[in-house]
Parts: C-alpha cells; structure tokens; sequence
C-alpha cells in the first residue's frame, strides 16, 4: 500500500503562465478572426450594416483587453461571457452564429484544459 496519493503534476514549470497563455492565445485568435471576417461577411452576407460591423469589432477590441487582463480570474468568466454575446450576435448575422459556435468550443477546451492543469 502507498501513502496519501500526491497530486498529479503537469510536468510543465509554471502551469499558471501556460494556462494563462492559452487563454490570451485564444481570445487574440478569436479576435483577429472576428476582425478578418467583416469584409467577407460583407461581400457574401450582404445585408451586414454597420451595426453589425461596430458589434463586431466591439467584440473584437472586448477579446483584446481580456486577453490582457487573463491573470485575473474573473477574466475566464468574462471570456465565457464573450462567446455567448458572440453567439448572440448571430441575430445580426448567421456567419457570426458560426463562429460564436466554434469559439465556444475553442473556450471550452481551454477552461477544461485549464482546470485539469490546475485542479
């Protein structure tokens, strides 16, 4: 019989700063994503507005700055927040649905990632 079971290290130095680099690395793709599809959107979507187009961006410049704040906890939580407004955006465009959808995803992988990592 062995003693109290250890805790499963990672095997990274600083699992903090690699999960924190996944998060920012996420949410700067989601953004330069976001950013590069407005002229598609634009020619193939045809009614896309410019609301639509300041919602998108606004997203985008929201994506940035959380990526900045990522050391902080309630940044994951407002990264969350961000996928569902993305999502929600597809109101104004299916185009925007489907990324809303996949970056969900992507978030999700990075918040189980994340707590497997860190526990």
């Amino acid at each position: 019989m062995s003693g109290p079971e250890q805790p499963r290290r990672s095997g990274l130095r600083d699992p903090q700063r690699a999960v924190r680099g996944l998060g920012a690395a996420t949410l700067t793709l989601e953004a330069l994503v976001l950013l590069l599809a407005i002229q598609p959107i634009r020619v193939v979507g045809g009614d896309f507005g410019g609301t639509a187009i300041g919602a998108v961006v606004a997203l985008a410049v929201v994506a940035v700055v959380l990526a900045g704040l990522i050391r902080r906890s309630w940044a994951w939580n407002a990264g969350t927040v961000l996928q569902g407004l993305l999502m929600l955006s597809g109101l104004l465009h299916w185009s925007l649905l489907v990324l809303g959808v996949i970056f969900a995803l992507v978030w999700g992988y990075a918040l189980h990632v994340r707590r497997v990592i860190l526990g």
